[in-house]
């Protein structure tokens, strides 16, 4: 690739560590900035300076905070017996956006995936492990991505909690309100189907 010297090639590798973006969608952002919004991005170079120096994990549930515990884990009004867990931070927003939750919630910030070196230290298992000790939660709510990956999440902790006693349901997957049969693809049909419910 032809190059506009060390600086401009900086730029455009460090817009690369966002996912889903190649080299020519970073060109497109360093050019961008440097033709049409330099006030933009140093507004954007604050804001990371900033979010880097401050934002932290909380030190119970995970989530990204900043303070040491995060407002939902400071919340005395909200359940102390269930316990939500999810992949990503992005997934609880999700969840407060759509539902009446109230519980409490834990962050793995990813999934089981050996392939990738990510095994259960890298997502927080034994802190969850403690968590499960303190025989404070009824109810573990697995809330993983619907992926093989997600699955394998979910059972894993699934057998951690069942080992504690601790009530375990998942959230139900299928047919999306609306839907039609003949639009859905046939894992999606076949796993509504199998967890079927009384009415």
């Amino acid at each position: 690739m032809a190059s506009l010297g060390p600086t401009i090639d900086h730029l455009i590798d460090a817009f690369r560590c966002l996912p889903g973006v190649g080299p020519k969608s970073a060109q497109r952002m360093a050019f961008h900035i440097l033709e049409r919004n330099r006030d933009g991005g140093q507004q954007l170079a604050d804001a990371l300076t900033q979010a880097l120096a401050k934002i932290q994990h909380c030190e119970q549930c995970r989530i990204l905070s900043e303070t040491p515990v995060c407002h939902r884990c400071a919340d005395e009004q909200r359940r102390q017996d269930q316990l939500c867990i999810v992949e990503m931070p992005s997934d609880i927003l999700s969840i407060e956006q759509a539902t009446h939750y109230k519980g409490r919630y834990f962050v793995l910030s990813g999934h089981l995936s050996p392939l990738d070196g990510i095994g259960p230290e890298a997502l927080g298992i034994p802190q969850l492990i403690a968590l499960f000790a303190q025989n404070t939660i009824q109810e573990v709510i697995l809330a993983t991505n619907p992926t093989v990956e997600g699955e394998a999440t979910a059972h894993y902790i699934g057998q951690l909690a069942k080992a504690k006693d601790i009530h375990i349901t998942r959230l139900a997957h299928g047919i999306p309100l609306g839907g039609e049969l003949e639009y859905v693809d046939s894992g999606t049909l076949s796993h509504a189907f199998s967890g079927r419910e009384s009415i």
